[in-house]
């Protein structure tokens, strides 16, 4: 199908600014797969629900010892995950507003449940730096400290809440004023509101399996679409 190039553009300048424009539903797909990985990480790590390890800090710094390679998996993956959404939330922004009246509130909200969501993921790796020094160290450590920091890594990485907010923005952008096609705004409510729901209750944490899901899920589809509408 033939395109028409604006005045002033070449078509080398035209074809980089098309591929640029999809980046960010690329870098949102990408942060979702990196919360993913991270919460994978958070589960394995045993010291908090072992039976045998649990209330023992001494015995909690010693299997956290042994769990280095999977804090540090936990570490990378939440912080790619962490930077990346703030590129997908201006790139939802953007997106959302272009859809939409001028005076909506729909792409702010899309995009600060993304960045709240953003500082979670950031701040819930906080303390993993100082975690494996401390733990390959051995001596340099206080048990209590180790057995705290390996309750915040798994339990503040969790609180995806945020990105409940941002599809349940994304939902309404789509079924009600048809912003977006009606799979995502559907898919969007769907895990939007098992996301939020599970953010306000004592299940919070639960929100970390279907927020980055989410993300993973919504970016793909923007990407297509978007790529469906320059065809």
């Amino acid at each position: 199908m033939s395109t028409t190039i604006p005045a002033g553009e070449s078509p080398v300048d035209t074809a980089g600014r098309r591929a640029q424009s999809s980046l960010w539903a690329v870098t949102g797909a990408i942060a979702g797969l990196a919360g993913i990985v991270g919460m994978q990480a958070s589960t394995s790590l045993s010291a908090t629900i072992d039976e045998g390890v649990v209330g023992d800090a001494v015995a909690m710094m010693n299997r956290m010892a042994e769990e280095r390679t999977v804090i540090l998996v936990e570490h990378v993956a939440m912080n790619v995950a962490a930077l990346l959404l703030l590129v997908f939330a201006a790139g939802l922004c953007r997106r959302l507003a272009g859809g939409l009246e001028p005076h909506s509130l729909l792409p702010q909200v899309a995009a600060g449940g993304l960045i709240l969501t953003s500082a979670a993921c950031l701040i819930g790796t906080g303390l993993t730096t100082e975690l494996v020094f401390g733990l390959s160290a051995g001596d340099q450590l206080l048990p209590e400290f180790a057995a705290f920091g390996a309750h915040w890594m798994g339990t503040i990485p969790w609180l995806w809440a945020g990105a409940g907010v941002s599809a349940l923005a994304v939902a309404a952008a789509s079924l009600r004023h048809g912003a977006l096609p009606r799979w995502i705004g559907w898919t969007s409510a769907v895990l939007g509101g098992i996301t939020a729901l599970f953010g306000i209750s004592p299940l919070q944490y639960m929100a970390g399996f279907t927020g980055p899901v989410w993300v993973l899920v919504c970016a793909v589809g923007l990407w297509f679409s978007g790529r469906s509408v320059r065809a």
